[in-house]
Protein backbone atom coordinates (compact mmCIF):
# COMPACT_ATOMS: atom_id res chain seq x y z
CA UNK A 1 0.00 0.00 0.00
CA UNK A 2 1.05 3.66 -0.42
CA UNK A 3 2.29 5.48 2.77
CA UNK A 4 1.39 8.82 3.99
CA UNK A 5 4.69 10.39 4.46
CA UNK A 6 5.58 13.76 6.29
CA UNK A 7 9.06 15.10 4.69
CA UNK A 8 10.77 18.03 6.17
CA UNK A 9 13.86 19.43 4.32
CA UNK A 10 15.10 21.89 2.06
CA UNK A 11 13.79 23.46 -0.94
CA UNK A 12 15.90 22.32 -3.92
CA UNK A 13 18.82 20.23 -4.20
CA UNK A 14 19.14 16.44 -3.43
CA UNK A 15 16.66 17.18 -0.67
CA UNK A 16 14.32 17.63 -3.30
CA UNK A 17 15.10 15.02 -5.30
CA UNK A 18 14.76 12.49 -2.74
CA UNK A 19 10.99 13.87 -1.72
CA UNK A 20 10.27 13.34 -5.99
CA UNK A 21 11.74 9.26 -5.60
CA UNK A 22 9.39 8.39 -2.69
CA UNK A 23 6.43 9.97 -4.89
CA UNK A 24 7.60 8.07 -7.79
CA UNK A 25 6.66 5.08 -5.83
CA UNK A 26 3.04 6.09 -5.71
CA UNK A 27 3.27 7.46 -1.63
CA UNK A 28 1.69 10.47 -0.86
CA UNK A 29 4.59 13.60 0.61
CA UNK A 30 3.76 16.28 2.26
CA UNK A 31 6.35 18.72 2.18
CA UNK A 32 7.31 21.27 4.93
CA UNK A 33 10.41 23.83 4.21
CA UNK A 34 13.13 24.03 6.51
CA UNK A 35 15.48 26.24 4.70
CA UNK A 36 17.40 28.38 6.62
CA UNK A 37 17.32 32.24 5.81
CA UNK A 38 18.51 33.50 2.46
CA UNK A 39 20.04 36.52 3.01
CA UNK A 40 20.23 39.87 4.87
CA UNK A 41 20.11 40.17 8.83
CA UNK A 42 18.50 37.17 9.60
CA UNK A 43 21.10 35.26 7.60
CA UNK A 44 23.52 36.32 10.05
CA UNK A 45 21.59 35.71 12.91
CA UNK A 46 21.11 32.15 11.86
CA UNK A 47 24.51 31.82 11.08
CA UNK A 48 25.81 33.24 14.41
CA UNK A 49 23.18 31.02 16.40
CA UNK A 50 24.20 27.54 14.22
CA UNK A 51 27.85 27.93 15.02
CA UNK A 52 26.99 28.80 18.74
CA UNK A 53 24.59 24.83 17.92
CA UNK A 54 21.54 26.60 18.48
CA UNK A 55 20.04 27.28 14.87
CA UNK A 56 17.13 29.30 14.40
CA UNK A 57 13.73 27.64 12.84
CA UNK A 58 13.57 30.59 10.66
CA UNK A 59 10.43 28.51 8.90
CA UNK A 60 8.46 27.22 12.10
CA UNK A 61 8.84 23.84 10.78
CA UNK A 62 8.82 22.63 14.06
CA UNK A 63 4.84 24.11 14.74
CA UNK A 64 4.58 23.05 11.03
CA UNK A 65 5.54 19.02 11.66
CA UNK A 66 2.64 19.12 14.64
CA UNK A 67 0.17 20.86 12.57
CA UNK A 68 0.41 17.93 9.51
CA UNK A 69 0.00 15.50 12.84
CA UNK A 70 -3.72 16.44 13.19
CA UNK A 71 -6.24 14.21 11.75
CA UNK A 72 -4.68 11.14 10.31
CA UNK A 73 -1.31 10.37 12.05
CA UNK A 74 1.47 9.84 8.59
CA UNK A 75 3.45 6.26 8.08
CA UNK A 76 6.52 8.43 8.54
CA UNK A 77 7.96 11.53 9.51
CA UNK A 78 10.81 12.05 7.17
CA UNK A 79 13.37 14.50 8.63
CA UNK A 80 16.32 15.81 6.50
CA UNK A 81 19.54 17.01 8.12
CA UNK A 82 16.68 18.74 10.63
CA UNK A 83 19.60 20.57 12.72
CA UNK A 84 16.58 23.16 14.04
CA UNK A 85 14.12 20.29 14.93
CA UNK A 86 13.28 20.10 18.40
CA UNK A 87 14.07 17.06 20.70
CA UNK A 88 10.41 18.41 22.11
CA UNK A 89 8.83 18.31 18.65
CA UNK A 90 9.74 14.65 18.24
CA UNK A 91 8.56 13.67 21.95
CA UNK A 92 5.07 15.33 20.94
CA UNK A 93 5.33 13.42 17.78
CA UNK A 94 5.54 10.46 19.83
CA UNK A 95 3.04 11.05 22.00
CA UNK A 96 0.36 12.20 19.09
CA UNK A 97 1.39 9.21 16.44
CA UNK A 98 2.97 6.39 18.61
CA UNK A 99 2.63 4.20 15.40
CA UNK A 100 4.67 6.80 12.98
CA UNK A 101 7.94 6.14 12.04
CA UNK A 102 10.58 8.77 12.61
CA UNK A 103 13.26 9.06 10.07
CA UNK A 104 16.03 11.17 9.91
CA UNK A 105 18.15 11.22 7.00
CA UNK A 106 21.56 12.94 6.51
CA UNK A 107 23.72 12.84 3.10
CA UNK A 108 26.82 14.80 5.46
CA UNK A 109 28.88 13.06 8.07
CA UNK A 110 26.73 14.12 11.46
CA UNK A 111 29.91 13.81 13.65
CA UNK A 112 31.42 16.83 12.26
CA UNK A 113 30.50 19.91 14.21
CA UNK A 114 30.00 21.64 11.36
CA UNK A 115 27.29 19.34 10.74
CA UNK A 116 25.52 18.96 14.44
CA UNK A 117 23.47 21.32 16.42
CA UNK A 118 22.64 21.06 20.54
CA UNK A 119 18.69 19.83 19.24
CA UNK A 120 20.18 17.40 17.04
CA UNK A 121 22.31 15.65 19.13
CA UNK A 122 19.83 15.61 22.54
CA UNK A 123 17.34 13.77 19.49
CA UNK A 124 19.52 10.78 18.20
CA UNK A 125 17.77 8.74 20.80
CA UNK A 126 14.54 9.58 19.83
CA UNK A 127 14.17 8.96 16.01
CA UNK A 128 13.53 5.36 15.46
CA UNK A 129 16.19 4.87 12.27
CA UNK A 130 19.06 6.93 11.45
CA UNK A 131 19.52 7.34 7.08
CA UNK A 132 23.39 7.48 6.34
CA UNK A 133 25.07 7.90 3.26
CA UNK A 134 28.81 7.95 5.53
CA UNK A 135 29.45 3.54 6.81
CA UNK A 136 31.59 5.36 9.68
CA UNK A 137 28.63 7.15 10.86
CA UNK A 138 26.83 4.11 11.69
CA UNK A 139 28.38 2.72 14.63
CA UNK A 140 29.40 6.24 15.81
CA UNK A 141 25.27 6.98 15.68
CA UNK A 142 24.67 3.84 17.72
CA UNK A 143 27.30 5.05 20.33
CA UNK A 144 25.42 7.95 20.87
CA UNK A 145 22.28 6.28 21.48
CA UNK A 146 20.72 5.83 17.62
CA UNK A 147 18.11 2.51 18.05
CA UNK A 148 18.59 1.57 14.46
CA UNK A 149 21.07 2.93 11.71
CA UNK A 150 21.10 2.01 7.81
CA UNK A 151 23.54 2.64 5.67
CA UNK A 152 22.84 3.76 2.30
CA UNK A 153 24.93 4.47 -0.59
CA UNK A 154 24.63 7.70 -2.47
CA UNK A 155 22.39 8.04 -5.35
CA UNK A 156 21.55 10.43 -8.54
CA UNK A 157 18.33 11.36 -9.77
CA UNK A 158 17.34 10.54 -13.53
CA UNK A 159 15.58 13.54 -14.24
CA UNK A 160 18.66 15.99 -13.44
CA UNK A 161 22.06 13.49 -13.82
CA UNK A 162 21.51 11.89 -17.70
CA UNK A 163 22.98 11.88 -20.78
CA UNK A 164 22.51 15.20 -22.55
CA UNK A 165 22.96 16.38 -26.24
CA UNK A 166 24.33 19.57 -26.18
CA UNK A 167 23.90 22.26 -28.85
CA UNK A 168 26.93 24.06 -29.52
CA UNK A 169 26.59 27.26 -28.08
CA UNK A 170 25.73 25.36 -24.55
CA UNK A 171 28.92 23.00 -25.11
CA UNK A 172 30.46 26.24 -25.73
CA UNK A 173 29.24 27.72 -22.27
CA UNK A 174 30.69 24.97 -20.52
CA UNK A 175 33.12 23.24 -22.51
CA UNK A 176 36.38 21.91 -20.02
CA UNK A 177 39.09 19.40 -20.81
CA UNK A 178 39.15 19.18 -16.98
CA UNK A 179 36.42 20.14 -14.24
CA UNK A 180 35.74 20.25 -11.19
CA UNK A 181 32.46 21.45 -9.96
CA UNK A 182 32.04 22.42 -5.54
CA UNK A 183 33.11 23.85 -2.91
CA UNK A 184 36.80 25.74 -1.95
CA UNK A 185 39.00 23.09 -0.26
CA UNK A 186 42.88 24.22 0.08
CA UNK A 187 43.69 20.32 -0.91
CA UNK A 188 41.69 20.10 -3.52
CA UNK A 189 42.64 23.40 -4.67
CA UNK A 190 46.54 22.96 -4.84
CA UNK A 191 45.91 19.42 -6.84
CA UNK A 192 44.03 21.35 -9.37
CA UNK A 193 46.60 24.32 -9.11
CA UNK A 194 49.26 21.53 -10.06
CA UNK A 195 47.49 20.24 -12.64
CA UNK A 196 47.04 23.76 -14.26
CA UNK A 197 50.41 24.49 -13.71
CA UNK A 198 51.86 21.12 -15.82
CA UNK A 199 49.54 22.00 -19.12
CA UNK A 200 46.25 20.89 -18.13
CA UNK A 201 43.21 23.50 -18.46
CA UNK A 202 40.76 22.93 -15.69
CA UNK A 203 38.10 25.02 -14.75
CA UNK A 204 36.13 25.06 -11.43
CA UNK A 205 32.51 25.60 -10.64
CA UNK A 206 31.63 26.88 -6.92
CA UNK A 207 32.06 28.98 -4.20
CA UNK A 208 34.42 30.28 -1.95
CA UNK A 209 37.52 29.56 -4.16
CA UNK A 210 38.38 33.42 -3.50
CA UNK A 211 40.04 32.06 -0.23
CA UNK A 212 42.78 30.41 -2.35
CA UNK A 213 45.08 33.63 -4.12
CA UNK A 214 46.82 30.91 -6.22
CA UNK A 215 46.14 31.55 -10.14
CA UNK A 216 47.13 30.31 -13.03
CA UNK A 217 46.24 30.87 -16.61
CA UNK A 218 44.88 27.32 -17.52
CA UNK A 219 43.15 27.35 -14.07
CA UNK A 220 39.72 29.01 -14.72
CA UNK A 221 37.52 29.41 -11.69
CA UNK A 222 33.60 30.07 -12.60
CA UNK A 223 32.35 32.24 -9.40
CA UNK A 224 29.15 30.41 -9.06
CA UNK A 225 27.89 26.95 -7.97
CA UNK A 226 25.66 24.99 -10.87
CA UNK A 227 22.33 23.23 -10.11
CA UNK A 228 19.50 21.44 -12.05
CA UNK A 229 20.66 20.83 -15.62
CA UNK A 230 23.33 23.44 -15.94
CA UNK A 231 25.33 20.95 -13.59
CA UNK A 232 24.61 17.86 -16.01
CA UNK A 233 25.33 20.08 -18.98
CA UNK A 234 28.52 20.82 -17.70
CA UNK A 235 29.38 17.50 -16.13
CA UNK A 236 28.61 16.17 -20.09
CA UNK A 237 30.41 19.26 -21.73
CA UNK A 238 33.88 18.15 -19.95
CA UNK A 239 36.01 15.37 -20.77
CA UNK A 240 37.39 14.71 -17.35
CA UNK A 241 35.40 15.41 -14.84
CA UNK A 242 37.18 15.35 -10.81
CA UNK A 243 35.78 14.33 -8.08
CA UNK A 244 37.42 15.45 -5.07
CA UNK A 245 36.53 14.08 -1.95
CA UNK A 246 35.42 16.88 1.16
CA UNK A 247 38.50 15.71 4.18
CA UNK A 248 36.25 17.94 6.91
CA UNK A 249 33.68 15.18 6.09
CA UNK A 250 36.00 12.33 6.19
CA UNK A 251 34.16 11.24 2.62
CA UNK A 252 34.74 7.78 1.13
CA UNK A 253 32.36 8.59 -1.43
CA UNK A 254 29.89 11.93 -2.20
CA UNK A 255 26.78 12.33 -4.64
CA UNK A 256 29.27 13.38 -7.45
CA UNK A 257 30.73 9.61 -7.27
CA UNK A 258 27.28 8.63 -8.64
CA UNK A 259 25.91 12.03 -10.70
CA UNK A 260 29.02 12.07 -13.13
CA UNK A 261 28.65 8.26 -14.40
CA UNK A 262 24.90 8.58 -14.11
CA UNK A 263 25.63 11.43 -16.95
CA UNK A 264 27.81 9.05 -18.99
CA UNK A 265 31.00 11.11 -18.23
CA UNK A 266 34.05 10.11 -17.56
CA UNK A 267 35.25 10.16 -14.09
CA UNK A 268 38.52 10.51 -12.36
CA UNK A 269 37.85 10.21 -8.41
CA UNK A 270 40.13 10.08 -5.36
CA UNK A 271 40.60 6.26 -4.89
CA UNK A 272 38.85 4.89 -1.84
CA UNK A 273 37.81 1.39 -0.87
CA UNK A 274 34.26 2.45 -1.64
CA UNK A 275 34.80 4.57 -4.53
CA UNK A 276 36.01 0.93 -5.70
CA UNK A 277 33.26 -0.88 -4.56
CA UNK A 278 30.80 1.09 -7.10
CA UNK A 279 32.49 1.81 -9.75
CA UNK A 280 35.36 -1.06 -11.37
CA UNK A 281 39.13 0.73 -11.59
CA UNK A 282 40.06 1.28 -15.23
CA UNK A 283 36.61 0.12 -16.43
CA UNK A 284 34.06 1.91 -15.51
CA UNK A 285 35.61 4.72 -13.83
CA UNK A 286 39.29 6.04 -13.01
CA UNK A 287 40.67 6.92 -9.36
CA UNK A 288 44.34 8.80 -8.33
CA UNK A 289 46.27 8.80 -5.14
CA UNK A 290 48.54 10.98 -5.47
CA UNK A 291 48.50 14.37 -7.22
CA UNK A 292 51.39 12.89 -9.40
CA UNK A 293 48.91 9.78 -10.59
CA UNK A 294 46.24 12.63 -11.11
CA UNK A 295 48.10 14.47 -13.44
CA UNK A 296 49.46 11.50 -15.11
CA UNK A 297 45.78 10.25 -15.68
CA UNK A 298 44.58 13.54 -16.43
CA UNK A 299 47.22 13.75 -19.21
CA UNK A 300 46.76 9.89 -20.11
CA UNK A 301 43.16 10.08 -20.92
CA UNK A 302 42.81 13.92 -22.76
CA UNK A 303 44.83 11.54 -24.86
CA UNK A 304 43.13 8.43 -25.26
CA UNK A 305 39.76 9.92 -26.45
CA UNK A 306 38.26 6.42 -27.50
CA UNK A 307 39.67 4.93 -23.73
CA UNK A 308 38.43 7.88 -22.16
CA UNK A 309 34.61 7.37 -23.58
CA UNK A 310 34.29 3.32 -23.40
CA UNK A 311 35.05 4.28 -19.47
CA UNK A 312 32.26 6.51 -19.18
CA UNK A 313 29.70 4.42 -21.35
CA UNK A 314 30.52 1.75 -18.64
CA UNK A 315 30.10 3.50 -15.86
CA UNK A 316 26.61 4.42 -17.05
CA UNK A 317 25.55 1.11 -17.66
CA UNK A 318 27.18 0.64 -14.15
CA UNK A 319 24.56 2.80 -12.73
CA UNK A 320 21.83 1.37 -14.61
CA UNK A 321 22.47 -1.52 -13.83
CA UNK A 322 23.35 -1.27 -10.63
CA UNK A 323 20.58 0.20 -9.36
CA UNK A 324 22.24 3.29 -8.32
CA UNK A 325 18.92 5.48 -8.69
CA UNK A 326 17.63 7.56 -5.87
CA UNK A 327 14.48 5.75 -6.26
CA UNK A 328 16.73 2.04 -6.08
CA UNK A 329 18.40 3.35 -3.09
CA UNK A 330 15.24 4.53 -1.21
CA UNK A 331 13.14 1.47 -2.06
CA UNK A 332 15.72 -0.61 0.18
CA UNK A 333 15.54 2.44 3.19
CA UNK A 334 11.79 2.43 2.96
CA UNK A 335 10.96 -1.78 2.40
CA UNK A 336 13.29 -1.50 5.62
CA UNK A 337 11.43 1.09 7.52
CA UNK A 338 7.70 -0.68 7.12
CA UNK A 339 9.48 -4.48 8.24
CA UNK A 340 11.32 -2.66 11.55
CA UNK A 341 9.40 0.16 13.03
CA UNK A 342 5.71 -0.08 11.10
CA UNK A 343 3.11 -2.33 12.54
CA UNK A 344 2.12 -4.95 10.49
CA UNK A 345 4.70 -3.99 7.82
CA UNK A 346 2.18 -1.18 6.80
CA UNK A 347 1.35 -3.29 3.42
Amino acid sequence: MSLDIVYVGTVGGTCEQRARALRSFGHRVRRIVADPPAAGPARLYYRIAARLGYPPDSMAANRAILSALRGAAPHILWIDKGLAIRPATLRRVRELCPRTAIVAYSPDDMMNPHNQSAYYRRSIALYDVHVTTKSYNVQELADLGARDVAFVDNAYDPETHLPLELDEPTRARFRADTSFIGGYERDRAEQMLHLARNGVEVRVWGYQWHRFPERDARLRVENRMLDGLDYARAINATRINLAFLRKINRDLQTTRSIEIPACAAFMLAERTDEHRRLFEEGREAEFFGSTEELLAKSRYYLEHEDERLRIAQAGYRRCIEGRYSNADRLAVVIDAVRRRHLAGGAT
